[in-house]
């Protein structure tokens, strides 16, 4: 019957373990080396917390390494559009029915911030309230019907001014704000188009007028030259002159090969009488 060494047994569990503790470390290695890579999608910034405490590092795009013990929270900067509809009232007390579009980006620099005082729901925390709150504190000083017409774009830039001063601050920077729609109640939307309409025929009648007193003008210039040429030849024709012109005519007919009978006058001047070819 073989015998066992008790020395062989022993050197091969050492070796055994020895593998195991190896792969052990590798495996370690491994998960190390994994946990210290970060990597941030394009337009957007990685915010560094360790131990649930915001490092105040952040990292552009791209694959990067970090301590292990570091968590990366990944933020988008890229450009942001938050639509709100508003029912708000006017300087009047008539409400409105706005529609209104908040282009905005997070401030790159103050991401780290924003993370540990506000979080990544920074739309639905501080940007969506604001957006409400100067809207109605905009419109409020606007009548109804300045919002409708003419005032659109200055009170775009009252909302986003506002917007400014209470959100960039806090690390969002505001760079457009668009009213996309004004609802009027039925009643005021139709009286104002109707000053509207009887702006623009009282415009298009101003214009008739002033196109009538033109023509009116311009006939009484064509008048004046008819009149100052008639003065003008009138006071170069004389008898002679007529006479001159009527011997001249009577020579030219003489001179026709068409048959004719040509009467001449008795009287002073003696022109001729065309009676007939």
């Amino acid at each position: 019957m073989a015998q066992f060494d008790p020395r062989i047994i022993n050197a091969n569990a050492r070796s055994v373990s020895s593998a195991a503790l190896i792969g052990l470390g590798l495996i370690l290695v491994l998960i190390l080396l994994w946990a210290s890579v970060a990597y941030v999608p394009p337009g957007s910034v990685g915010v560094l917390t360790s131990f649930g405490r915001v490092t105040g590092d952040i990292l552009p795009e791209g694959t990067h390494f970090v301590s292990p013990f570091k968590v990366n929270h990944v933020m988008t900067v890229r450009t942001q559009t938050q639509e709100e509809h508003t029912s708000t009232p006017s300087s009047e007390g008539l409400n409105l029915e706005i529609d209104t579009s908040l282009i905005y980006h997070l401030n790159w620099g103050k991401s780290a911030d924003v993370f540990r005082s506000i979080g990544t729901q920074y739309a639905a925390t501080i940007i969506e309230p604001n957006l409400r709150s100067v809207i109605r504190d905009t419109t409020a000083g606007h009548s109804a019907n300045t919002l409708y017409s003419s005032s659109r774009k200055q009170v775009e830039d009252e909302i986003m001014q506002g917007l400014r001063t209470a959100l960039e601050p806090r690390g969002i920077v505001i760079e457009n704000v668009l009213l996309r729609d004004i609802q009027l109640p039925h009643a005021l939307r139709a009286s104002i188009e109707t000053k509207q309409q009887a702006e623009q025929e009282s415009l298009a009648m101003s214009f008739r007028l002033q196109k009538e007193r033109q023509e009116a003008d311009r006939k009484r210039i064509e008048a004046q030259g008819i009149h100052d040429f008639q003065q003008i030849v009138a006071q170069g024709i004389s008898e002679q002159l007529l006479q001159w012109k009527g011997i001249e005519a009577t020579e030219n007919l003489a001179k026709s090969p068409n048959a004719k009978v040509i009467v001449i006058g008795n009287g002073k001047n003696g022109l001729p009488l065309i009676l007939g070819q």
